[in-house]
């Protein structure tokens, strides 16, 4: 199996037959413009406008850097990142199932939260006629086919720009999971050069050849995984930004609504869904960095536990730059400037509870 359809064939199946409505996005502006000067209906709708606008900004960043995404893809399935062994392929595997769960995970909750909103004017509002989402229509609820279609139409965008999240997110954080892959990879590979006890002197010289050879190929795949995370970075550290800063105010808005909505009602429900939802998948893309500096820190490391001290001067020379070089971990930031790490995603945290306790106070 290809490495592109072992990490992206979901992502490739959504993207492929799903896209993004940008009408919902223009509606919702369209009512915030109404109702502005109301605290209450601007924050109420405010979360979903940014959820919407993040959305867009993302498919349109990646439609802008198709071709780097088209060069990601031959990299992935590139002759220097070929498995050739039954172990690598268990370590691209196992990297794939660990993050296509948390995708998976984030998908599901994301759905879940979709349908508490859907259910939400039959329980809260039952009796009255109301859209799922306050934002402006194009059709009147009073009427009942007008109703229905303005229902469904907000049902069935929602619920594919929670899926158009997943299969563009999926895209961006596989890539940085298959990079970290190929790195336990090389380190497999490093940890089986092979050592000089019990080899005849005869041999030596064939077995130091070999181990020179493993050794630069290492190396090459190494400088591979560099320059693949770095057009990764590339590729999609805008709306990675974006996300960071538009997450403190998805946080913080959505927090706003659950202190003044009835904690009883399905509304309160789908908000603190939506909420988890949101800090999930900050957590994705702040794990998925932090995994990738992780890996990559300990490589000079695996290094000197090679059989290095048996090996010739030549070997030791190269090894030596080698180990300088990998002594610096990969970093993946988002913008060009915030690192993606688990401090990161702790920091966005409290900053998001410092304004929501602003907000607060003023509200």
């Amino acid at each position: 199996m290809k490495s592109e359809d072992m990490y992206l064939n979901r992502a490739k199946f959504v993207m492929k037959y799903l896209g993004v409505w940008y009408l919902f996005l223009i509606f919702q502006i369209i009512y915030i413009i109404q109702v502005w000067g109301d605290l209450e209906a601007v924050s109420q709708a405010s979360y979903l406008l940014f959820t919407q606008a993040c959305l867009c900004l993302k498919v349109t960043v990646f439609q802008v850097n198709i071709s780097m995404v088209r060069e990601l893809l031959e990299r992935m399935n590139g002759d220097i990142f070929i498995s050739f062994c039954d172990e690598h392929d268990r370590i691209l595997k196992w990297h794939a199932v660990r993050i296509k769960r948390l995708l998976l995970a984030f998908m599901i909750s994301s759905q879940t939260t979709c349908g508490l909103w859907a259910l939400k004017p039959l329980f809260d509002d039952a009796g009255s006629r109301k859209f799922p989402f306050d934002m402006w229509m194009p059709v009147k609820p009073e009427y009942y086919l007008q109703y229905e279609l303005g229902y469904a139409f907000q049902l069935v965008t929602i619920c594919m720009s929670a899926y158009m999240y997943f299969g563009v997110d999926s895209v961006a954080l596989s890539m940085v999971i298959f990079g970290c892959a190929q790195i336990d990879i090389i380190k497999d590979k490093i940890l089986k050069i092979k050592s000089f006890k019990n080899v005849e002197q005869s041999e030596r010289n064939k077995y130091s050849k070999e181990n020179y050879l493993k050794l630069i190929e290492c190396i090459k795949q190494h400088q591979g995984v560099v320059s693949f995370t770095k057009l990764v970075e590339d590729a999609f550290h805008t709306f990675l930004f974006f996300q960071l800063i538009g997450s403190v105010g998805l946080i913080c808005m959505s927090a706003l609504r659950i202190s003044v909505v009835d904690w009883r009602s399905l509304q309160f429900a789908s908000i603190v869904t939506y909420l988890l939802v949101m800090i999930s998948q900050l957590f994705v893309s702040c794990w998925c960095g932090h995994e990738l500096t992780a890996t990559s820190e300990d490589l000079h490391t695996v290094l000197y536990k090679c059989a290095w001290y048996e090996q010739d001067v030549k070997f030791k020379r190269a090894l030596y730059f080698v180990m300088m070089r990998m002594s610096r971990p990969i970093v993946l930031k988002a913008g060009h400037y915030v690192t993606l790490s688990r401090q990161t995603f702790v920091s966005i945290l409290r900053m998001s509870y410092s304004y929501f306790a602003v907000l607060n106070q003023r509200k």
